[in-house]
């Protein structure tokens, strides 16, 4: 399977631009045969939506997501949206397949501290659910999702063999000192290891509302190796070779993933949720 690495700058509010960045990167992913093809988070719109005035949300029937599908053809895709929801909407994340819309991930998980307000513009979303594709099963995990360990455990019990995370990482530090790219390779890594998957990690790239994006995306096996990596900052198309097959190898080395004992789990979380841990 080949995995297309799409790092590009969102610029704030400017879907068409957003779109024309996407278009072209698309046809180079064609050109290098690219099984799929995994962009940022809030691909088509930016981060900071709260500074923009006109509403920037899109269905997924939009024409305009009608028409990067078209354009992909077999191409696979994933992309960030806000998504129109009616009286709600999302931070969500799309995975299509020949013309058509597998999946739709809504972020579980909105920062709301620092310079991040996603709380006060999203919802939540309230599902972690595994899907099929035609190269095996996935799940999405959008950038703070991930920083939740029980989730891709989650995504993993329901089948994922591949972990796809587009994010919208900078490098500010938070309140606290934190720096978010020196904790991404951490974090992938470590969900590679020790859910036996291989994991996507997509940044994007730019300057937004004093927000720098660092970029760094990059692939990661079940052994914790590195596949690809992008070229720090830069926008480009970046593209990584992976056989789904080793996650069946590791996952027979060190059955890991088999030993859930997702009873015992659920009996216990029911209790931390009845003592009031469920905020």
């Amino acid at each position: 399977m080949r995995i297309g690495l799409g790092q590009m700058d969102c610029l704030l509010g400017d879907i068409e631009s957003n779109l024309a960045t996407m278009h072209d990167l698309i046809k180079q992913a064609l050109l290098q045969d690219v099984d799929l093809l995994v962009f940022p988070e809030l691909t088509l719109t930016g981060y900071a939506i709260g500074k923009v005035e006109e509403d920037v949300s899109l269905r997924p029937d939009d024409p305009r997501i009608r028409s990067l599908l078209q354009a992909a053809g077999e191409l696979s895709l994933v992309f960030g949206f806000h998504e129109d929801a009616g009286h709600r909407s999302y931070n969500s994340a799309a995975y299509t397949q020949a013309d058509e819309l597998v999946h739709v991930h809504r972020k579980l998980y909105l920062p709301n501290y620092g310079p991040f307000e996603e709380r006060k513009h999203f919802s939540p979303g309230q599902h972690m659910r595994s899907f099929s594709t035609r190269h095996g099963d996935a799940a999405m995990l959008i950038c703070n999702d991930a920083w939740q360990p029980v989730l891709p455990f989650i995504a993993v019990q329901d089948g994922a063999q591949l972990l796809i995370i587009p994010t919208n990482s900078s490098e500010k530090p938070t309140s606290d000192g934190v720096v978010n790219n020196s904790y991404w390779y951490e974090i992938v890594r470590f969900h590679a290891r020790i859910y036996e998957s291989y994991v996507i990690f997509v940044n994007r790239v730019g300057h937004e509302h004093g927000l720098n994006y660092w970029g760094g995306s990059h692939v990661v096996a079940p052994s914790g190796e590195t596949v690809a990596q992008a070229q720090g900052s830069e926008a480009g198309l970046t593209v990584a070779d992976i056989d789904l097959a080793e996650v069946t190898r590791w996952r027979r080395r060190a059955p890991l993933v088999r030993e859930a004992r997702l009873a015992m789990l659920s009996r216990e979380f029911e209790r931390l949720a009845q003592s009031g841990g469920d905020l």
